[in-house]
């Protein structure tokens, strides 16, 4: 018998969710939400939680961030009219890697809806933890499809808990870069974004070089770590440690204030448990409430990418990103000390 949780935790499944394929020899493999279901029910872990069966989103409830036109499209388009649609689908970049499958937009609202329902449920203190196993498509933009992500319910989810806090922090775990999230929020302060993937040799998407901080208010706002191949369990928890702690730290001295962490899983080595832990019990430290997505189409064969020993340029991207925390905490207070000798000038 699993030890009670002290948590309230609310876990979203829809069985539906399960069903949805997009097509052969694609990597996607939503029926792996049906495997980890069975494994909750099997632990009996579902005891430790309060169950909900996710809504379906509404369509003017994904168009807060995606545009219209393109909700529209994803609303009506079928697998029967795909030839009627090539210039459409081109300009939404559906296609190879996001193609149009059959029950394309109940599985877009269904995922979704229970992404946003999780965040209303943080914002009105009804749960702790929030969890949406078939969340967390962190490719999507606001005008196209991408990286197999059709809407992106982390961004909707993170739009829901801004109307109660005045920010939050995303963390990112997936191998690959969490693009779709970062530019949404590229240029604003309310939003820290912090992803860990792997980057280089033109692995997907491309994106997420330590140097890519944000804009304007939200310079700094962006903490990329990017990792090469060879990286084990162990080394990765020598860069993810510190580089974590760093962001707590530093967000509790100098007034960040996380309201919320929103954390998109993703099975990208075979120690990822123990980075689960690691995060938590970093955030949870924090006492702030946490929504965790997982993405699930990671294969076996990349569940075995292998990363190995720390070498000079994980180093570096360290240490790179402990001066970026630095300086984006410590703006604040330069900005303050700057306005009050302006104000001792006037007096004077």
């Amino acid at each position: 018998m699993p030890k009670q949780s002290k948590d309230r935790i609310s876990y979203f499944y829809d069985a539906e969710v399960g069903s949805v394929y997009y097509g052969p020899n694609h990597p996607m493999k939503p029926h792996r939400l049906c495997m980890t279901h069975h494994l909750v029910m099997g632990y009996e872990l579902h005891k430790q939680m309060e169950l909900y069966r996710p809504r379906k989103a509404h369509p003017v409830e994904l168009a807060q961030f995606h545009s219209e036109d393109y909700v529209d499209f994803l609303a009506r388009v079928t697998p029967e009219h795909v030839s009627e649609n090539l210039q459409q689908l081109q300009r939404y970049n559906l296609g190879e890697d996001c193609p149009i499958f059959e029950g394309l937009f109940n599985f877009c609202q269904v995922y979704t809806g229970g992404s946003i329902d999780g965040a209303t449920r943080l914002n009105h203190g009804l749960s702790d933890i929030a969890i949406n196993w078939a969340g967390g498509l962190h490719h999507a933009k606001k005008r196209e499809a991408s990286g197999f992500c059709y809407i992106n319910d982390l961004v909707l989810a993170i739009l829901e808990l801004l109307k109660y806090h005045p920010r939050v922090l995303y963390l990112d775990i997936d191998v690959h870069h969490g693009d779709g999230v970062e530019e949404a929020f590229y240029l604003t302060d309310r939003v820290m974004t912090v992803s860990f993937h792997k980057y280089g040799d033109y692995f997907f998407p491309g994106t997420g070089d330590v140097k890519d901080v944000g804009e304007k208010k939200g310079k700094y706002c962006s903490v990329n770590v990017p990792l090469r191949d060879g990286i084990d369990d162990v080394t990765f928890q020598r860069i993810f440690q510190p580089v974590m702690r760093k962001v707590m730290e530093m967000s509790a001295l100098h007034g960040y204030s996380p309201e919320d962490i929103s954390e998109e899983l993703s099975v990208a080595i075979r120690g990822l448990c123990s980075f689960v832990k690691l995060a938590n019990a970093t955030i949870l430290a924090s006492e702030v409430p946490i929504q965790i997505l997982y993405e699930k189409h990671i294969l076996d064969k990349e569940v075995a990418i292998a990363f190995h020993t720390m070498d000079d340029s994980h180093k570096k991207v360290m240490a790179a990103t402990a001066r970026l925390l630095e300086e984006y905490f410590t703006r604040g207070d330069d900005e303050e000390e700057e306005e009050g000798e302006r104000e001792s000038s006037k007096d004077k």
